[in-house]
């Protein structure tokens, strides 16, 4: 996918900082854990950042009562946490806002070779390019599970597509989202982005970009703004993943646990939005499967990042190493920006489900190609899900 210039947005030193409820993530001892005593929502329900990370960050020089006067701009390497573990989002109410939304356009992968599979493996014929069909407004009545992530980076805000998905321990009350790995963690070379948040139905009304710099935010996010409280990717996105090239590629997912920027209403995300998918983690072979819908928000040209798009197209294999799960390919016209929107199947109960998610695509934006979602992805599902069972 062709690299936007960033669009850097500054947050008003006014903001008001809330807490995020963070906990230490899963390791191979404890990938269940979940949040600490320490975690716990207080009498008073403002949410605080468990003693023992706060501790960890403090050991790296990051005072999480300066970062709302914009400590979280530091990107120094020292201090950009990148281990699993380390993850930390504290909300900052009213930083996305429509400004700050709508200039927000810089995916943050880059685009990979047309030609990019290994020479093991199977892989078919590059897919014909599919074009991008806008979806219809408004996008809640027709993919109500769709949304926007937003984020901070080193080069500025960065936009990825994403999906509510359903949540085995708390079923019907899901606060979960699907995304890709590379929308929440920089991968190899550096660490966790910064000011993550979810906007499901982002311009519910597909609004042109003219009419958003004087819409009021009940239109652009509809249905609030959603916080990452915790985020997890794959261990070999983390280690491996790289903006270039397709490295890790085939690990890139993510799992984001939100919470409201406003404080909770008792409603969570899923029956706020009234939908979330589930989640399959043994699809059948590419050739059993029919069809395949990719859903985004492009952003890189000829698109803006402001209207919601979708591909439908009988998906192909792309091996990209021998060693690594051959991944999903389907042709597509979006570009950057659609990382991490989903990609929906007929499951086998015959109602859509998530497959996989938009990973990679060339500079040519004629084809997109996702991970096949295996253990690997069933593990972090599974990990954040248990981490907030009976929250």
């Amino acid at each position: 996918m062709r690299p936007i210039r960033p669009t850097l947005a500054v947050a008003s030193m006014a903001a008001v900082l809330a807490l995020a409820a963070t906990a230490c993530g899963p390791t191979e001892d404890n990938a269940g854990d979940k949040p600490s005593a320490s975690a716990e929502q207080p009498t008073d329900d403002k949410i605080t950042i468990p003693d023992d990370l706060r501790d960890r960050l403090k050991e790296r020089g990051i005072d999480l009562d300066k970062w709302k006067n914009g400590e979280w701009k530091n990107w120094d390497k020292d201090k950009w946490l990148r281990e699993a573990q380390d993850f930390v989002n504290p909300i900052i109410e009213d930083l996305w806002d429509p400004d700050r939304m709508r200039d927000a356009e810089q995916p943050p992968e880059k685009p990979v070779e047309n030609d990019i599979s290994g020479d093991e493996g199977v892989t078919d014929p590059t897919p014909a390019p599919v074009d991008a069909q806008a979806v219809k407004a408004p996008y809640h009545a027709n993919v109500a599970e769709a949304g926007k992530v937003f984020f901070d980076g080193p080069q500025g805000s960065m936009v990825c597509s994403a999906t509510v998905v359903k949540d085995p321990a708390n079923p019907g009350k899901s606060n979960m989202v699907w995304t890709a790995g590379h929308c929440v963690h920089a991968g190899k070379s550096g660490g966790w982005y910064r000011n993550i948040a979810f906007v499901p139905s982002y311009n519910d009304g597909a609004k042109e970009t003219a009419e958003l710099e004087k819409a009021p935010k009940e239109e652009i996010a509809p249905y609030g703004v959603w916080w990452g409280d915790w985020a997890q990717t794959s261990d070999q996105w983390i280690s491996q993943g790289a903006a270039t090239g397709g490295q890790g590629a085939a690990y890139d997912f993510a799992v984001i646990h939100v919470t409201p920027e406003k404080g909770s209403t008792g409603k969570s995300l899923e029956e706020t939005v009234g939908a979330a998918l589930p989640v399959d983690f043994n699809a059948p072979a590419v050739p059993k499967i029919d069809n395949m819908t990719a859903t985004g928000y492009p952003a890189a040209p000829p698109y803006d990042g402001q209207k919601l798009f979708q591909c439908a197209d009988k998906p192909g294999r792309l091996s990209l190493r021998a060693e690594e799960p051959t991944m999903y390919r389907i042709g597509c016209t979006m570009t950057g920006g659609s990382s991490g929107g989903g990609w929906v199947a007929q499951g086998q109960d015959g109602k859509p489900t998530l497959v996989s998610n938009t990973s990679i695509g060339p500079v040519t934006a004629g084809w997109l190609a996702g991970p096949r979602l295996g253990k690997e992805a069933e593990g972090v599902y599974k990990a954040v899900s248990k981490k907030f069972e009976g929250q």
